[in-house]
């Protein structure tokens, strides 16, 4: 990941016109501002995206359980880390890849930045459907994915490992960093502000299962009643959660689609 971040940090020219190498560079104030409020755009965009992968419940849930196994210190901080490496490198990998293919046009989204966010705006409805009838009814719990029962011996090791998948592979947080990712690059920024975009995306990402750990060093000997009362609430509120958060973003994508098909 930070070979992949320092590449795009290295974007952009680093000669002057005559072939000599730049001995210092002055940005004048004015570009200064300009490269702010590019940066501050591509923050705006991709803060919607951030915001959904950091309140997605299951994860949170899947950090309570961590927290309550013999290891909890350690499974509970490799986790976090796992979690980050896992949406940066995810991040920088597609802001690569969409870097060659001019997701920006004059300072506006591509044609096929449009389509991209009209794709995902759809299945991220049709998420939000799914979502919205599986929903226990009354006060039934929620079924636990098979996969929690994984987390009651797990190793800090494979904690960070779970926490790459979790992170990324997971199929509603994969469709939000794409969307993020698509964000950031439609502004045409440079290389290093993608970069420093995306460290804020991931840090905001990161909000969600992080703050149980949070819970867990600050409060002491009452971390477990308080995190055992977030994992009962998560689970049973699990469906209603991600049907309103697709919803949402699904409508979003699909507006921010058709102003850009109309522009």
């Amino acid at each position: 990941m930070l070979l992949v971040i320092a590449r795009l940090w290295r974007t952009g020219p680093r000669t002057r016109s005559d072939g000599r190498a730049h001995t210092a560079e002055v940005i004048p104030a004015a570009a200064g501002r300009g490269i702010m409020r590019a940066v501050g755009e591509a923050i705006g965009q991709l803060l919607p995206f951030a915001v959904g992968v950091a309140v997605s419940p299951m994860p949170v849930v899947a950090m309570v359980l961590m927290l309550m196994t013999p290891q909890a210190r350690a499974t509970g901080v490799t986790f976090v880390l796992g979690w980050m490496l896992g949406i940066g490198a995810a991040g920088a990998i597609l802001l690569a890849l969409a870097g060659p293919s001019d997701a920006s046009d004059a300072g506006a989204p591509a044609g096929w930045v449009n389509w991209l966010k009209l794709l995902l705006g759809a299945l991220l409805l049709l998420v939000a459907v799914k979502e919205w009838r599986a929903r226990p009814a009354g006060d039934a719990e929620a079924p636990m994915p098979k996969w929690m029962g994984a987390l009651e011996g797990v190793t800090p090791v494979k904690a960070g490992g779970f926490a790459i998948l979790l992170g990324t592979v997971n199929p509603k947080n994969l469709l939000f960093i794409v969307g993020g990712a698509a964000a950031v690059a439609q502004t045409g920024i440079s290389g290093g502000d993608q970069a420093v975009a995306w460290i804020v995306f991931t840090l905001i990402a990161t909000l969600g299962v992080a703050t149980p750990l949070v819970i867990y060093f600050a409060m002491g000997d009452r971390a477990s009643a308080i995190l055992a009362g977030v994992r009962l609430w998560m689970v049973r509120n699990n469906t209603a959660i991600m049907a309103i958060l697709c919803l949402i973003i699904g409508v979003k994508l699909i507006g921010d689609a058709i102003t850009g098909f109309s522009a």
